[in-house]
């Protein structure tokens, strides 16, 4: 890079990654999102022009008036983070970061016509050098992914839907929408773990901030590991009205429960994926532009598929242990309405046997596309 924004990077070595496209890290539910919205050419661009509409100026003029912005002089060290987190996700443009104060650990990247990085001194205090460097890097995948753009896109959508919610039906409509915006909100969040971690390339770092911004700063009270049982507790406890209550409580917030990020982080870093990542093999951004939609579809469906067969939710095990009986009553009943099964011997029965044999188990629910679940 000959950007001078990348000049006198912090002086540890860390592996670098020219070129990287954002889909390497991307979560696959919000890459397939965001790889159809790429697609709409022009999309982006008219809601810039309509800019004036939504409160970014207002927001930017704010953030510079009643805030302290990040640079050479001010918050120093967290502006070497941000160059030295811009130089190995290969950002050319480094943006404007600001610390707000609030006592509310909390950190955001918005903004249409381009990003911009906001910290609580809240989150400032909260963590050390290395977990606040995971915490920039999130923010700096937020930009590089373009989810500010996006983000801001969506929810100036969704506020537009919610002005024409009396229509019949209207605010069912619009609880589906935010629903689905919400749901990729907090996939987005983990594409921004998953950036954060290749930035301070660190999982003990990542895992100590994730673990203080849940329980605030105890460290020598906490422990890492026990923190991982709680997310393995979380997801595996109860019954099926815990299921439920999971689903009701996570609903209604734009990112997931601390614990399973931090559970979600710690099985990507141990992937071949992220392996391969480090080892130089990864997607280029200027190979974006000829990326498959329904490649990046089908990898998220097959993704929740994964998800539902694995997890070890009561209720997740209930649908995937339907899906799987349905499928064998499927095959049974091809056998009994086709002349198959093992009791049907020559003639016409061969035939239907052969076909119901070799296709019962895998025309059950096993493909890809089924058994969707949030990740």
């Amino acid at each position: 890079m000959t950007d001078i924004s990348h000049e006198n990077v912090p002086s540890r070595a860390r592996r670098r990654f020219p070129g990287i496209s954002s889909r390497a890290y991307e979560h696959p539910a919000d890459r397939s999102a965001l790889v159809a919205l790429r697609r709409l050419t022009g999309f982006d661009t008219v809601f810039k022009a309509l800019s004036g509409l939504l409160p970014e100026r207002s927001l930017r003029l704010l953030f510079l008036s009643d805030s302290v912005r990040v640079s050479e002089a001010q918050f120093a060290h967290l502006h070497d983070m941000l160059r030295d987190a811009c130089y190995i996700l290969d950002l050319e443009k480094v943006p404007p970061m600001y610390v707000k104060q609030d006592p509310q650990p909390n950190a955001m990247c918005i903004g249409m016509d381009e990003p911009i990085i906001v910290v609580t001194t809240g989150l400032v205090e909260l963590l050390d050098e290395e977990e606040m460097r995971a915490v920039v890097g999130h923010e700096v995948g937020h930009a590089l992914s373009g989810h500010s753009v996006y983000r801001t896109i969506l929810l100036f959508l969704t506020n537009l839907a919610v002005k024409v919610a009396w229509i019949p039906l209207g605010n069912v409509a619009i609880m589906a929408i935010v629903t689905a915006l919400r749901e990729w909100f907090r996939k987005s969040e983990l594409s921004a773990d998953r950036a954060g971690l290749l930035v301070g390339q660190d999982i003990q770092a990542s895992m100590r901030g994730l673990m203080k911004i849940a329980g605030g700063n105890h460290l020598h009270q906490m422990n890492v590991d026990a923190f991982l049982a709680q997310a393995d507790e979380y997801e595996k406890g109860g019954d099926l009205r815990d299921s439920v209550l999971k689903i009701l409580n996570v609903l209604p917030r734009s990112h997931p429960f601390t614990t399973v990020r931090a559970a979600e982080l710690k099985k990507w870093s141990e992937t071949r994926d992220f392996q391969r990542i480090m080892d130089g093999h990864y997607p280029r951004r200027d190979e974006d532009k000829d990326t498959s939609v329904s490649d990046s579809f089908r990898e998220s469906a097959s993704h929740y598929a994964d998800t539902v067969r694995t997890s070890k939710d009561p209720l997740m095990k209930l649908v995937g242990d339907i899906a799987g009986g349905a499928g064998d009553l499927g095959g049974k009943l091809r056998d009994k309405f086709t002349g198959g099964g093992g009791g049907a011997k020559g003639g016409a029965g061969g035939s239907g046997s052969a076909t119901t044999d070799g296709g019962g188990s895998p025309e059950g629910p096993q493909s890809p596309e089924e058994g969707p679940r949030k990740g």
